[in-house]
């Protein structure tokens, strides 16, 4: 047992894999050890199928009869058109332990994948690695509870939160580094909004440039009253992003007025602060009306979940809450 978290991060490390490509189904990770040693790995494909739990038992093969099972969700207790129950391989494969991270709130499976495992004379542990669980796949939790997508809010800023000249100059204002990291938030992510003003200023591609993941490209969703661009879907209003099928995972990009009317709605889940050492000066501002009514009311709204250095850039990346 002082294995579990260790086993379960690969495991929560193996689901990262899948994020933004398994809507509606989550991206779960799961890893089949036997002896102390990995002798089976699986993440949610893209599309939803195959699961983890399938991919990582086609790999242990044998090898699964007595070991133990880490997952970082429960295993679905339904059958489904395109494949079978998770709960029903692991228990066919012999797996005599399941570790799992969370409950699936699927009422489909809800308690009922770990009932049948049970019932099977597996044992079963369960709440190891839960909080970090329900980060990895908060898109799915989110969509589950809210019925909305998870929201990330990228702005890319200089140290006086200005985000280009008062003439609109923005390139570049964080480095190369950033805007590498920033690419990768893209892949990790089914759509990706701008605002009106952004794409008319900026035409922006709002594609993958990074190497071996130039096919992750997100949905280009236009927040406009206006009509759509080719290419692009339209919604009016930030509440609309509950009707976006298939997406669970949401990176609003731009510009200042589209960042503050998500921010002014409650919908922003995550913020992404790109900060280089540059001062601009009176530049555009990074946003606008919020909707504070006062200055009491901005304090504990974020909490900082990470702080690195990008070049002579530093992300931090806050957490609503």
């Amino acid at each position: 047992m002082t294995h579990d978290p260790r086993f379960m991060a690969c495991a929560l490390s193996l689901s990262q894999r899948g994020r933004g490509r398994t809507a509606p189904n989550p991206n779960v990770g799961c890893v089949i050890v036997a002896a102390n040693h990995v002798v089976g790995r699986g993440w949610t494909q893209p599309g939803g199928r195959p699961h983890a739990e399938a991919m990582a038992l086609a790999e242990a093969r044998g090898a699964a009869r007595g070991a133990t099972a880490y997952v970082t969700l429960e295993p679905c207790a339904h059958v489904s058109p395109r494949g079978p129950a998770c709960a029903d391989l692991l228990a066919e494969a012999g797996i005599a332990r399941l570790v799992v991270a969370l409950r699936d709130p699927d009422p489909r499976t809800d308690g009922l994948g770990l009932a049948r495992l049970r019932d099977a004379g597996i044992e079963i542990v369960t709440d190891v690695g839960a909080a970090e669980a329900r980060e990895a796949m908060g898109g799915f939790l989110t969509r589950r509870r809210l019925g909305r997508p998870f929201v990330t809010l990228k702005l890319a800023t200089s140290l006086d939160g200005r985000i280009a000249r008062p003439d609109g100059e923005s390139r570049w204002i964080t480095g190369p580094e950033s805007r590498a990291h920033a690419h990768l938030e893209r892949a990790r992510h089914e759509a990706i909004l701008v605002g009106r003003g952004t794409f008319a200023a900026d035409q922006p591609r709002l594609d993958v440039r990074l190497a071996g993941l130039e096919d992750r490209a997100p949905r280009r969703i236009l927040l406009t009253r206006g009509e759509a661009a080719p290419g692009w879907e339209r919604i009016a209003d930030p509440t609309e992003i509950a009707g976006l099928d298939g997406v669970d995972h949401l990176l609003v990009e731009g510009g200042a007025e589209t960042a503050s009317s998500f921010l002014r709605a409650g919908l922003v889940d995550r913020l992404l602060l790109y900060r280089a050492p540059i001062l601009i000066g009176s530049g555009k501002a990074a946003l606008g009306d919020i909707g504070l009514g006062r200055l009491a009311d901005a304090h504990g709204r974020w909490r900082l979940a990470e702080s690195r250095q990008l070049g002579s850039d530093r992300l931090e990346v806050y957490r609503a809450g």
